[in-house]
């Protein structure tokens, strides 16, 4: 990683830090640090529960409960066992708490404001532009892709909801019984593996590879949540499967695709597959790709 590109980094946080006001212990002139102000904030009016308050904000569980007990004792939340769950606990803002979230609201409008009010128009615009992008790629950044048993609960989540887009765009519909791979217990190790991605502790997209023995692995069941597409998730998923394949000694690289999914097409093309002949008959595949693979370096020259 270029040393130049670190310190422009560790620059641009500093500056961040500094303007922003996270420095002080009174957050926007308030009682209390940034990370009190936060959790009001992604508590929202209908309550989180706290373990979706740390995974969001990727915080420790000791210090989320610290951060809550301050809270609750300045009588801004509740903290109470889930009636369902009594080992799940739901935070809840009180009247007080709303009114402190309205009042933290209305200083960071001011300090956002604060920023912008000594540019000029053409540089309001380009500031703005620049946060949008570096929002983008901080999210993209964020995204953890992790190897998980096809049968996990957020693997179920996200075959389900890539189930549910591949019935409403194609023209014959979709039904995974009667695709080549009706049951992705095929995507389980040793004969394959599956790869899910999480951002804020939520699934977000999936992928599975077949790795038959001393054949061609073949990529399946590759799909994006529509809310994280544009973080380069697609491209992320064929690099880490790629690798893996290289990884077991396969030399080629397979998939196949249906004539809808155009922007999916776009993205093989660009990845360096290229369209081959039908190598199954897959029913719902218009379209066959693959990409010679190679070899992994010796351990001795990484």
């Amino acid at each position: 990683m270029d040393a130049a590109h670190i310190e422009q980094v560790r620059r641009f946080n500093r500056t961040v830090t500094e303007r922003v006001g996270v420095l002080h212990d009174h957050y926007l002139g308030r009682d209390r640090p940034i990370g009190e102000a936060r959790l009001l904030w992604e508590i929202g009016e209908q309550g989180r529960d706290v373990r979706g308050l740390r995974e969001r904000l990727g915080l420790d569980s000791g210090y989320v409960s610290r951060l809550l007990r301050s809270l609750e004792t300045a009588g801004l939340v509740t903290v109470e066992p889930c009636p369902g769950d009594r080992r799940v606990r739901t935070v809840r803002l009180t009247d007080a708490g709303r009114a402190e979230r309205a009042t933290l609201d209305r200083r960071s409008d001011a300090l956002a404001g604060s920023l912008l009010r000594p540019l000029n128009a053409a540089q309001r615009e380009r500031l703005v532009a620049a946060m949008t992008e570096v929002d983008r790629l901080l999210t993209a950044a964020t995204v953890a892709v992790d190897a998980v048993d096809p049968d996990h609960e957020d693997a179920r989540r996200c075959l389900q909801s890539y189930f549910a887009e591949m019935e409403k765009c194609f023209e014959t519909g979709f039904d995974p019984a009667r695709s080549l791979l009706p049951d992705v217990g095929g995507l389980r190790a040793p004969r394959g593996l599956f790869l899910v991605a999480r951002l804020h502790g939520e699934p977000v997209g999936c992928a599975g590879l077949k790795l038959p023995p001393g054949g061609a692995a073949e990529i399946k069941r590759m799909w994006v949540a529509p809310h994280a597409r544009g973080l380069g998730l697609g491209r992320r998923f064929l690099a880490e499967l790629e690798e893996r394949a290289v990884r077991h000694g396969c030399e080629v690289l397979r998939l196949d695709t249906n004539k809808a999914l155009t922007a999916a097409i776009g993205l093989y093309h660009s990845a360096g597959f290229r369209e081959v002949a039908p190598f199954n008959d897959e029913p719902y595949a218009h379209h066959w790709f693959e990409k010679r693979l190679g070899r992994p370096e010796p351990e001795a020259d990484r």
